[in-house]
């Protein structure tokens, strides 16, 4: 009852707006984060460590640690079902070649940072036993994490009351679990904000912006798999500017595109009531279907270049944009 009441007072809003230009907001650039699902969560995890002089905290749920397919897709598949496969040394050498080459910031800027690793038990696409080797990875860089694996749940989203059975692998890949997934890891990273409780009206902004110009002089949006336009969320107390407000940049998983979902994983995931409660802009990037991309995922194997993983690849390039857009 409550995502339904959630997805109707978002609609009145969202068919209001227009699409638009992102606009710049009043953003504390210390406060800063990112999230994501599935090869959301690699995405999450790419630009945490490719700009982790602005990105504070990352929320990983069910994805893979840092560069673990290497450019490749062959190796993609010990990422998700061989624990024993990954070889997080071999990752940390990557990150750290690529730091002092340039191509990502610093890794000491990860030094307590702030990383919520989830797993659902029941996931039969990533194994729960990955979630140890993202743990291993931020380790070497003296993250400060929380990982949760004991949530009886298949590779879905995990909400309170929102979606299919929480054991259930059907799209949109959201599941009534009983668990607030969007609500703990945000929790995680800023220590302290309001849990939901009941229903809560989203009476802030939620519209279309465009993804476009973000890739003026250098490509179309579609030439990076990605949307002309993404989703985003401003809290009613951010919209005018009067207060500072954090800024949370939330990717969505294979499959969860526009074109096959609409606005479901926006409205429902669970970020817009942990926002409005406690002035958190929710920013969603929306990646497309293409005939590199047949499954509409981010890009953490290589379909779009081999420099996907670092500062200048298409996708982290336009997504530090958007956050440069709205903050600075």
């Amino acid at each position: 009852m409550q995502g339904l009441l959630t997805t109707a007072l978002l609609l009145c809003v969202f068919t209001t707006e227009a699409q638009r230009p992102l606009e710049k907001y009043n953003v504390d650039r210390s406060q800063i984060s990112t999230s994501g699902v599935s090869s959301g969560a690699a995405m999450a995890s790419q630009l945490h460590v490719a700009y982790s002089s602005i990105i504070m905290g990352a929320g990983i749920l069910a994805g893979g640690p840092y560069y673990c397919a290497q450019g490749t897709f062959i190796d993609a598949t010990p990422c998700m079902r061989d624990p024993a496969g990954v070889d997080v040394t071999a990752l940390i050498a990557f990150a750290d070649q690529f730091s002092v080459d340039g191509d990502i910031d610093g890794t000491a800027n990860m030094f307590q940072s702030r990383v919520f690793i989830y797993n659902g038990a029941l996931d039969t696409v990533v194994h729960p036993g990955i979630a140890y080797k993202i743990e291993e990875f931020y380790a070497n860089y003296g993250a400060s994490m929380e990982i949760v694996t004991n949530v009886v749940a298949q590779h879905t989203v995990p909400t309170l009351d929102y979606g299919n059975p929480c054991d259930e692998l059907k799209s949109p890949y959201l599941g009534k679990c009983n668990y607030h997934g969007a609500y703990e890891l945000l929790e995680f990273i800023y220590p302290g904000i309001t849990r939901p409780n009941g229903t809560v009206p989203l009476l802030g902004e939620f519209f279309e912006y465009d993804q476009r110009e973000f890739f003026e002089g250098l490509s179309t949006p579609e030439d990076a798999s990605m949307d002309t336009v993404g989703y985003i969320y401003v809290p009613s107390g951010c919209v005018s500017g009067v207060n500072v407000c954090r800024l949370h940049v939330v990717f969505h998983g294979c499959t969860q595109t526009r074109a096959l979902i609409g606005v479901e994983f926006a409205m429902n995931a669970g970020y817009n009531e942990v926002g409005e409660l406690n002035n958190i802009i929710v920013i969603y990037p929306l990646v497309i279907s293409t005939l590199n991309n047949p499954m509409g995922c981010w890009d953490w194997w290589g379909y779009t270049n081999s420099q996907y993983a670092v500062k200048n690849g298409a996708q982290p390039l336009a997504v530090s944009k958007m956050i440069d857009r709205l903050s600075l």
